[in-house]
């Protein structure tokens, strides 16, 4: 089976996507470096202040407060 043929360039100046936005949607939005955490139980990323610790296998990880389903039902009952 042949491979398919690679549609994109590397640009002069070294860029490859002529489409894709610049930069990260995790962008910083604030005084901390960190604005936004991923949840270590469903790997969405919230607030830093959405967040709270819990300890698991001996170590503290950062998870969705007061659960991972909250941010969701609060959504649902707005709309």
């Amino acid at each position: 089976m042949p491979k398919d043929t690679v549609k994109t360039t590397i640009e002069a100046d070294g860029l490859r996507y002529r489409s894709k936005a610049p930069g990260s949607p995790f962008a910083s939005a604030g005084v901390f470096s960190a604005a936004t955490m991923s949840c270590f139980l469903c790997g969405k990323h919230r607030p830093r202040t959405a967040m709270k610790s819990r300890k698991f296998l001996g170590k503290n990880q950062s998870v969705c407060a007061p659960s991972c389903n909250a941010p969701e039902a609060e959504a649902a009952k707005k709309a």
